[in-house]
């Protein structure tokens, strides 16, 4: 597969692996990937693009090279400002290697500001040190990304899908000895089949703008922690037609990524703090048609990519493996399901909600709806801010909760299972939720969350930052309405929630 250029990178290499070129005592430190040699030298850091071809990426040439490397500058200037520094010329001043032009340029440079190699997001997971906090605030800065991306008309991102589905796949197939024959094949007719489906989706979604210049490399070896905040970087640089792409699949390679390290909270919170934040939330849930088989393509691809790093092939096929059954495990249906949790203020809803998604429906979980979030959605204020109280007049309750059900059967009729939590105290209210899964044939578990009146007034007092505006005062005043019966499964939420989730997976939705 690939196609080794005939330029000898040895010398310069040796020549930035050694601390005295840099000024430095202290050892360099080199990362070699498929695609660049990384000298992570004191401050700075010294990445060369490989001198190497392969279908989907050419280095082959030094004009590529340079030209990669100035490309690399301006695709990462957004998300990682100050990050970058510069291309730098590595020339040979007659038999010595030195930094900059005055004699022939031999190699090109990106020089970045060095940081901490530790705080990068896949070594976080590795010391267990990736919490719901960065992730939460990762879901912004993705989706911030997407929003100043810029709008690509005319990309015909759908075919050029297409052909990164056919090149994966022949890659797959050139490895027989690492993937067997009749899994690739019945990969193949998977993914050819899902394309035909959802082409037209496809090119619906790019005429309405969701096709954009995006990172194309995102997962979390290419984001890093700095001060407290997720930067990304190392953007694709070598080919616009694979990072111009619908932004949900630009989504889908970090979602593909915490999935399969068994981080399912944390792609499930991922995924609906994006949906949360996003501008058009209805036409990103059409949209999640489209999920099982951008996720597949994506561990498809990282399959593909993983037997390409230098070494020898079976040091990698393990890995390899793995991520081409998630490949065609992604693709595999699921069960439909709509889980309605409801209750007074303060008995944990959006809490049990939370912890249920990540395991309820096909990856990366059930979409979670809040009528907290919702109804300041639709009074536009931020979801901490507290609306005033004509906000929950019973019209305006009437309206949050039907843009939940709307919102509930269109994640549904794309094929992704729904959380909702709402109080639901009202018999009509629960009546119309289970309509929905009906409707969309989706399986139905309604749960009635119950708890002392007084623990659940003190809980709603000490909440901080928080979409909920529910008082104790509100919590009073919900006890002392009627429900009518309740025929949904009532659960005693005092305990941890995650064994309450625990206890109702296995029973209801296991």
């Amino acid at each position: 597969m690939e196609q080794q250029a005939s330029f000898d990178q040895s010398d310069v290499f040796a020549f930035l692996a050694d601390p005295a070129n840099h000024e430095l005592r202290e050892p360099i430190i080199r990362i070699d990937t498929h695609g660049a040699a990384v000298f992570l030298a004191g401050k700075n850091v010294y990445k060369v693009k490989r001198a190497v071809r392969f279908p989907f990426m050419d280095f082959s040439t030094l004009d590529k090279r340079r030209r990669a490397c100035e490309r690399e500058l301006a695709v990462n200037e957004a998300d990682a400002p100050g990050l970058y520094l510069g291309v730098v010329p590595i020339s040979k001043d007659g038999f010595h290697l030195k930094f900059g032009g005055g004699g022939k340029v031999v190699e090109w440079a990106v020089r970045m500001r060095r940081f901490d190699e530790n705080r990068t997001l896949d070594r976080l997971v590795e010391r267990n040190e990736l919490d719901l906090e960065i992730i939460a605030k990762l879901a912004g800065v993705v989706a911030a990304s997407h929003r100043r991306a810029p709008i690509i008309s005319g990309a015909n991102a759908g075919q050029a899908l297409q052909r990164q589905i056919e090149e994966t796949l022949i890659s797959l197939e050139a490895a027989p000895g690492i993937f067997a024959a009749q899994a690739v094949a019945g990969l193949r007719l998977a993914m050819q089949q899902a394309f035909a489906r959802l082409a037209s989706l496809l090119s619906e979604r790019e005429s309405q703008g969701q096709v954009r210049r995006c990172h194309g490399d995102l997962h979390l070896r290419n984001i890093v922690l700095i001060e407290d905040r997720p930067v990304l970087f190392d953007a694709i640089e070598f080919d616009e037609a694979i990072a111009t792409c619908d932004v949900l699949y630009d989504l889908g390679f970090l979602l593909m990524d915490l999935w399969t390290r068994e981080l399912r909270s944390h792609a499930n919170l991922l995924f609906n703090r994006y949906l949360w934040i996003c501008d058009d939330v209805e036409r990103q849930l059409k949209g999640l048609s489209l999920l099982p088989l951008f996720l597949s393509l994506r561990a498809a691809i990282r399959a593909k990519v993983i037997i390409l790093q230098p070494g020898k092939d079976g040091d990698h096929a393990k890995d390899a493996r793995h991520y081409f059954e998630a490949a065609c495990g992604l693709l595999a249906p699921r069960r439909l399901d709509l889980v309605a949790i409801g209750g007074l203020s303060g008995t944990g809803k959006s809490s049990l909600a939370a912890a249920l998604a990540g395991s309820t429906g096909r990856a990366p979980g059930a979409v979670h709806l809040r009528s907290d979030i919702e109804r300041k959605r639709l009074f536009d204020v931020h979801e901490f801010d507290r609306l005033p109280g004509e906000a929950y007049r019973p019209e305006a309750t009437a309206r949050t909760y039907q843009r939940l059900r709307d919102l509930a059967a269109t994640a549904l009729d794309a094929g992704q299972s729904v959380v909702i939590d709402a109080v639901h105290l009202r018999p009509e209210e629960r009546v119309a939720v289970k309509q929905v899964a009906s409707r969309s044939k989706a399986h139905f578990t309604g749960l009635w969350l119950e708890g002392p009146i007084n623990t659940l007034m003190e809980r709603v007092a000490k909440r901080e930052k928080d979409a909920s505006d529910a008082t104790a005062d509100v919590v009073s005043a919900q006890a002392k309405q009627p429900t009518g019966a309740v025929d949904w499964l009532r659960v005693d939420v005092s305990g941890p929630v995650e064994a309450i989730a625990a206890r109702i997976l296995a029973a209801k939705l296991g």
